[in-house]
Order: structure tokens, then C-alpha cells, then sequence
């Protein structure tokens, strides 16, 4: 018996040290036209025998773990009896386990119950990671996000209401040079909304094998934003962004054109301030053929 992992695997930067299981192969929706992760992989959800199998074999080899994250893409879209099954055997045989987390779509949120919900915090998940990507129903739209501004922001409450941790991403330039205004101004209105714990902002990146796609699905031509617009979208969004309670705000990932950060909104001159500085030096940004989604 080895964990043998069915690629691709993905999973959040801030879970680079965690014990990953796969209790779900895939996504459910995978219509997301601006994403590329799980479009080799139908849908499936695991026996619960190979996902015990699998526990049980890695606890003997780590036994300190502290951390784990439930992968694929969906894994809130399995029954709240079989995660809460899940879970339970994870704290079981990880005696040192102190978090454990996955990817949630608001769909899921949503069509879980209060209770189940409570249960499930109860029984140990702490922590979902949300793709919000845009606040604008016109964005969500046409990129078949699956979401729309409300069902979003009911979403992140929800989840906030039961008390977990909630790391939310957006994405700058998914609506092109057309939309550029609300996509911002919608997209910092649904942040200041739902104060998550954890913000990343991403650069819109296609991927060879949903380019065509997303032109296609898009509706009219697509105009990607220069780099120098890029940070003008950020420059908005953290002007706009005004949580009530403090958030960390990162812009650090792979697909950015710099990395920049701070907590929100104690920061947020701090932030602007830096992104004012590297508009006058366009030379200290990212090389292109080094971003990556």
C-alpha cells in the first residue's frame, strides 16, 4: 500500500507543508472557462475504504502531522456524513493534527445546511479556500463562474457564521480592458462585504487548453491588460477594498507582476504606496515567461 495520487494535483500556496488526501477526484462544475485544473479528470467521489486505506498507511509513517488539506477541487460537495467521517478518522490516527482545510465552491456553501455546516466545524474542518474571481454578475457571467454577486457574498457569510477560517481569490484582468472599472469596483465591493480571513489576488493567465474557450464563451473581443494596467486594477481595489475587521491581503502569486502584501486595512497607504513606486519602474516587474496561473 503506497498514496498514490491521481495528477494533477493541485492545492493553495499556504498549504505547501500539508498532508494532502484526494477524497474527490475533479471538479463537479468544471466550467469555469478561465480554469485549466481539473479538465483531464471527470468528477468522481472515492470509496470510503481507499480513502481509510490511505489515512491509516500515511499516519504510521507521519504521526506529527498537523495539517491537512482534502483535495481535488470539490471535496465540500460530498455528503456532510461522509466528511464528517472523513474527519473524525483524521483526528483519530493524526494525534498532532490542528487544521485541516479544502477548496469550496459557493454553490456548496450554500447548498449545505446550517447545521450540517456546524457539524462539520464541529467535527474539525476549519478552513475553506473560496474562488470568488469577480464581483461582477456581468464577469461571472461570461467567464461560467456558476456564481453571481449574491450567491457569493451568502456564501462567505455563511461560512464566516459557522466560524471558519475563509481564504478567498480574486482575479485582476479577468474582465479585460472593457470591464476593467466594475469588475474592480464590484469585486472591492464583495471583499469590504465579507472581510475574508485571507485575500489573494491573481493575474489572469489562460493556459493553452482553455484559450479558445474562454474567447469563445466571453461573447465579444477580449482585450488583456497591459502590466502597467494590471497594477492600476490593484491600485483600485486595495483603494476600494474597506473591511471592517482586519484581512491579509496578498497579490504574491505566480501569475502576479510583482509580489506585494500587507494586512488591510492598516496597510492599505502602505500598499498604495509601493504600487504608486513600481508603476515609475516598470523594469522591477516579473518577467512574462516567469508568471504562470
Amino acid at each position: 500500500m503506497e498514496l498514490s495520487y491521481d495528477y494533477p494535483l493541485y492545492r493553495p500556496p499556504s498549504e505547501a507543508n500539508s498532508m494532502i488526501f484526494q477524497v474527490t477526484l475533479g471538479c463537479s462544475f468544471n466550467k469555469c472557462s478561465f480554469c485549466n485544473m481539473y479538465r483531464t479528470k471527470d468528477y468522481a467521489e472515492r470509496p470510503w475504504d481507499e480513502i481509510k486505506a490511505e489515512m491509516d498507511f500515511m499516519s504510521k509513517f507521519y504521526p506529527e502531522t498537523e495539517r491537512v488539506f482534502l483535495a481535488d477541487g470539490d471535496a465540500l460537495n460530498l455528503s456532510k456524513d461522509r466528511l464528517v467521517q472523513i474527519l473524525k478518522h483524521l483526528y483519530a490516527v493524526f494525534p498532532n493534527l490542528k487544521r485541516v482545510s479544502c477548496y469550496a465552491m459557493p454553490k456548496n456553501l450554500l447548498q449545505k445546511t446550517d447545521d450540517e455546516l456546524q457539524e462539520l466545524r464541529a467535527a474539525g474542518l476549519q478552513m475553506f479556500y473560496v474562488g470568488i474571481e469577480s464581483g461582477s454578475d456581468v464577469i461571472l457571467k461570461k467567464v461560467t463562474k456558476g456564481a453571481t454577486y449574491k450567491s457569493i457574498v451568502q456564501a462567505c457569510l455563511k461560512a464566516k457564521k459557522h466560524g471558519f477560517i475563509l481564504s478567498c481569490m480574486v482575479i485582476l484582468g479577468l474582465g479585460g480592458r472593457t470591464y476593467t472599472r466594475e469588475h474592480i469596483s464590484d469585486t472591492a465591493k464583495v471583499l469590504s462585504e465579507t472581510a475574508p480571513d485571507y485575500v489573494g489576488a491573481l493575474t489572469l493567465y489562460l493556459e493553452d487548453g482553455v484559450h479558445d474557450e474562454f474567447m469563445a464563451k466571453f461573447g465579444e473581443p477580449f482585450v488583456f491588460l497591459e502590466d502597467l494596467e494590471v497594477l492600476d486594477e490593484l491600485e483600485r481595489l486595495v483603494t476600494e477594498f474597506n473591511p471592517k475587521t482586519p484581512v491579509v491581503f496578498r497579490a504574491n502569486h505566480a501569475s502576479n507582476v510583482y509580489s506585494i502584501g500587507g494586512t488591510m486595512p492598516d496597510d492599505k497607504e502602505k500598499i498604495l504606496s509601493f504600487i504608486k513606486s513600481l508603476k515609475s519602474r516598470p523594469e522591477m516587474l516579473k518577467p512574462k515567461f516567469l508568471r504562470r496561473f
